[in-house]
């Protein structure tokens, strides 16, 4: 499968739009609206998705938990509050571990949550075996090279650890050009057929445990968040630009589309190293 190289200026308009103004009101009341319970979530994600995929996990006081592109730092410092784990998370972004840092001393976790920049699309700056768990939500597509990021993610896992992600770019279906242009407009995507990340995690000497179409959140989400963003139109306007807004709303509209049509899909991913 060819792969292109990822382009990070797309994605920096995107997500430091975002990062930005995660703190402020105003994003605040549009993940409300999207999401109903706003747990810092830039992804698909809903809290009570999250509540059902943490007994995959295994996790409690004592172990430790690696959150690849964690954003905004919301979701994972939930999980450190649920379970009593320890949390480690990294993204490429400076503006969204400067907000999960500041969100970790806000919730009195700086001791058991720590948060830095990290590129992973290049080996994690971590030692062997120094995880009992990882999760990558909605962000495993935006990594070129899945083969050797998923053996790095094994490397990290400590012997029974477990890894739980989710793709929301599987095609199940046919796509335009113009479908695919605007689903990858906020940066690198990688797009793969039903299948290939079963083979990917096999070959990174993990075992299988579940696979899960949950393509369902992605298609109610994304119109969601369209709709939660057109009430509040003049005020993003003025924050992210006309360009940036609209991009932004026609990157749901599709979205929501083409899952909703059950051509590209979302499906949850839980392996475990032997």
């Amino acid at each position: 499968m060819s792969e292109a190289v990822p382009n990070p200026r797309a994605s920096s308009r995107h997500y430091d739009a975002n990062y930005g103004n995660f703190q402020t009101d105003l994003y605040a009341q549009i993940r409300r609206d999207a999401f109903g319970e706003d747990i810092g979530q830039s992804s698909w994600i809903t809290a009570d998705e999250q509540d059902r995929f943490l007994p995959m996990l295994n996790l409690c006081a004592g172990k430790t938990l690696l959150d690849i592109a964690c954003g905004s730092g919301g979701p994972v410092l939930r999980i450190a509050e649920r379970t009593g784990c320890s949390v480690v998370g990294v993204d490429v972004h400076e503006q969204a571990i400067t907000t999960a840092t500041s969100l970790s001393s806000q919730r009195g976790l700086s001791e058991r949550a720590k948060f830095q920049v990290a590129d992973a699309t290049a080996p994690l700056p971590f030692s062997d075996a120094s995880f009992d768990a990882i999760v990558c939500i909605d962000a495993i597509n935006h990594l070129p090279n899945r083969p050797r990021v998923l053996a790095d993610w094994s490397r990290l896992l400590k012997p029974c650890g477990r890894l739980l992600f989710t793709d929301p770019i599987t095609l199940t279906g046919p796509l335009t050009a113009d479908e695919i242009a605007v689903r990858s407009s906020i940066g690198f995507f990688l797009f793969v057929p039903s299948g290939y990340d079963d083979s990917i995690i096999a070959q990174a000497g993990l075992r299988l445990l579940v696979r899960e179409d949950v393509t369902r959140n992605m298609a109610v989400i994304a119109e969601r968040r369209g709709a939660a963003r057109a009430a509040r139109e003049p005020a993003l306007r003025e924050i992210e630009g006309d360009q940036s807004y609209e991009g932004q709303q026609e990157f749901f509209k599709v979205a929501s589309r083409v899952a909703r049509e059950g051509r590209l899909s979302r499906f949850l991913y839980v392996s475990e190293k032997g």
